[in-house]
C-alpha cells in the first residue's frame, strides 16, 4: 500500500466501485477501503442492471473488483474507523490498525435495513421476505403476497405489488390505519384487508407459506413485503461535521448532484445518500461522484501550477521548491538582502520573558531572529539550506558583535540533536503537506524537558489579500490547530495556538494588516 492516494474510496458496493473504475481510468491512485456490508448481500440476484441482469451481487462485486484493479486500483478489505483532515491539507483515513492519506474522499457506505420486529422475518430477508416490487416483482408473479403495513408506504407498496400479481394482502399491522380514501382504492384493486397484528411466520421446508396472527389465524401467504426502517451508514459523514436532513424514509446527508457534500473534498455516493437508489442508480452515482472528484484535483493541480509558476518552478513538484538551488537562486540573485534585518515581532514577544539558554533558530535565512537571541543572551544555534543567506547572516553577526554558530542544512530532514535546546524556534518555514507535519515533530524532539518550542507561520487567509506574495498553495499553510496536533499531549503543554494580526506594506509600500500562525509549547 501507498503511504497517499489521490482518493480512497470507502465502501466497495456498486457506487464505491464504479466511482473507482471512473477514477482509475483517469489515472488516478485509488485505494477501496471496503468492510462488506453491502445491502443486496442477502439477496440471490441484481435486477434491473442492463446487461447484468440476475447476475448475484457477489459475482457482480467481483467483476466489479476485477475492472477496478485491471487499472491499477487497490483494495483493503477492512472497516475505516474515521477521517480527519481537510481539502487543503488532506485526509487522513483510519481502519483498525491501518492509516493512510487521501487528497480526496468518496463514502459510499450504503445503509441498513431494519425489519420490523416480527419473529423469522430476519431469516427469510432477501429471498422471500421482500420490500421492493421492482428488485423481487417478477420473481414472485402471480403468487401470494402479504404486505404488512408498518409506515407511511403501506398503501403504496400494497398497490403497487398489485401490478405482479391479483393476491394481495395487506395486514393491517398492530393496529394500523387507513383512511376511507385508502380504503376504498384498495378494495377497487382487489387488496385483501386483515385486521391484527402479525407475530410471527410459517415455513415449510424451506419455503414461507403463511403469516401467522394473534388471533392463532395463519394466512398463507407465498411471500411477505415489509417496509424497513432506513438507517444511512453515515457515521463517518456526520463525524465531519454534516448534517442528515429528515426525509419520508429515513435522516441522509444531502449531496449535489455531483455528489459533493458540503465538505470540500469529501463526495458521496449510493444509499448512503440516496435511499431510494437501485444498485444501477448507485452505480450511476459513485460513476458521477468519480468524474467530479477528478475534475476537482484537475482543478486543484492547475492552482498549484499556477503558483508553481509564479514561484519561478516549471512544473509543481514540491521537490524543486524547497530545493538548495531554488532557494540559492532565490538570495543570490537578488544581489542583495532579502529581508529587512529586523527580528520577527512574534519571537520578541514570546521569548523575551524566558530565562536565556541553548536555542536554535531553524529555518534562519538572513540571521535576524538568530542575531536577536545571542544579543539577549542565548547560546544560539542557526540552520539555514543557503550558503548565501548564512554568510549575509554570518557578516551581520559580526557588525553586531555577537556569537552564533552557524550550520548548513536542509530542514527538510535534517534532525536537531534529541533534547539539546531550551528553546527551538522556526518562522515562516514552510513545507509542502506532511512534510510540515514532519519537520515540527524532528523540531520538537530537539527540545529540552523544560525548554520551549515557537512555531510561526504566515495564514493562508492572506493568500487572497491583493499585492501580498503568498502562493495559493493551501498545503503549504498550516493551521494553529493543525501545528499544536503534531505535539504529543503527554509531553507537551501548549500554551498559544491562535492567528495573530501585524501591521506589514505590501510590495509597493502600502500599509496592510497580515495574519500569523502561532504555536508556543513547553515541554514537560
Amino acid at each position: 500500500m501507498r503511504e497517499q492516494y489521490d482518493v480512497v474510496v470507502i465502501g466497495g458496493g456498486a457506487a464505491g466501485l464504479s466511482g473507482a473504475l471512473a477514477l482509475t481510468r483517469a489515472r488516478r491512485s485509488v485505494l477501496v477501503v471496503d468492510a462488506g456490508e453491502q445491502r443486496n448481500r442477502p439477496a440471490g440476484h441484481v435486477h434491473n442492471y442492463l446487461g447484468r441482469e440476475g447476475t448475484p451481487p457477489a459475482e457482480l462485486a467481483g467483476i466489479g473488483r476485477e475492472e477496478v484493479a485491471s487499472y491499477g486500483g487497490e483494495f483493503l478489505d477492512a472497516r475505516v474507523t474515521g477521517i480527519t483532515g481537510d481539502a487543503d491539507h488532506g485526509f487522513t483515513v483510519t481502519t483498525g490498525d491501518v492509516s493512510v492519506r487521501a487528497r480526496r474522499i468518496l463514502v459510499t457506505t450504503g445503509l441498513v435495513d431494519a425489519l420490523p420486529d416480527i419473529p423469522g422475518l430476519a431469516e427469510r430477508w432477501g429471498r422471500d421476505v421482500l420490500h421492493c416490487p421492482y428488485c423481487h416483482g417478477w420473481e414472485v408473479r402471480d403468487r401470494a403476497i402479504g404486505v404488512i403495513a408498518t409506515g407511511p408506504m403501506a398503501v403504496h407498496g400494497a398497490l403497487l405489488w398489485r401490478q405482479w400479481t391479483g393476491d394481495v394482502t395487506l395486514f393491517l399491522h398492530g393496529g394500523f390505519t387507513i383512511t376511507d380514501e385508502e380504503r376504498e382504492q384498495l378494495e377497487a384493486r382487489g387488496v385483501r384487508l386483515v385486521d391484527g397484528t402479525v407475530t410471527g411466520v410459517e415455513v415449510t421446508g424451506d419455503r414461507l407459506t403463511g403469516a401467522r396472527l394473534d388471533t392463532g389465524e395463519t394466512i398463507a401467504r407465498d411471500a411477505l413485503v415489509v417496509q424497513t426502517g432506513l438507517r444511512a451508514r453515515d457515521e463517518l459523514l456526520t463525524g465531519l461535521g454534516l448534517v442528515a436532513e429528515d426525509r419520508i424514509v429515513g435522516a441522509f446527508v444531502p449531496v449535489a448532484p455531483t455528489g459533493a457534500t458540503a465538505v470540500p473534498g469529501v463526495f458521496a455516493a449510493g444509499n448512503v445518500v440516496d435511499p431510494m437508489a437501485q444498485v444501477i442508480v448507485a452505480a450511476a452515482g459513485g460513476l458521477m461522484a468519480g468524474a467530479a472528484l477528478n475534475a476537482d484535483l484537475v482543478q486543484l493541480e492547475t492552482r498549484r501550477a499556477v503558483a508553481f509558476r509564479r514561484l519561478g518552478v516549471s512544473g509543481d513538484d514540491p521537490a524543486e521548491l524547497f530545493s538548495r538551488d531554488y532557494w540559492e537562486h532565490r538570495y543570490a540573485g537578488r544581489g542583495h538582502h532579502l529581508f529587512s534585518g529586523n527580528p520577527n515581532p512574534h519571537l520578541v514577544s514570546d521569548v523575551a520573558g524566558l530565562t536565556p539558554g541553548r536555542a536554535l533558530d531553524a529555518g534562519c535565512g538572513e540571521g535576524a531572529d538568530a542575531i536577536w537571541l545571542a544579543s539577549r543572551g542565548w547560546e544560539t544555534t542557526a540552520v539555514d539550506i543557503s550558503a548565501t543567506a548564512l554568510e549575509r547572516a554570518a557578516a551581520r553577526a559580526a557588525e553586531a558583535g555577537v556569537t552564533v554558530t552557524w550550520q548548513q542544512a536542509d530542514l527538510g530532514d535534517w534532525a536537531p540533536e534529541p533534547g539539546a535546546y531550551d528553546l527551538i524556534s522556526t518562522q515562516f518555514v514552510h513545507m509542502f503537506g506532511s512534510a510540515g507535519e514532519d519537520l515540527y515533530r524532528r523540531l520538537a524532539a530537539g527540545v529540552a524537558p523544560g525548554g520551549t518550542l515557537l512555531v510561526v507561520n504566515h495564514s493562508y487567509s492572506d493568500v487572497t489579500v491583493s499585492k501580498l506574495p503568498r502562493p495559493d498553495l493551501p498545503e503549504m499553510f498550516l493551521t494553529a490547530a493543525q501545528i499544536a496536533a503534531t505535539l504529543k499531549p503527554d509531553e507537551w503543554d501548549v500554551q498559544v495556538a491562535e492567528e495573530r494580526t501585524r501591521p506589514a506594506k505590501t510590495q509597493d509600500g502600502r500599509e496592510t494588516t497580515v495574519h500569523d500562525v502561532v504555536v508556543r509549547a513547553t515541554r514537560r
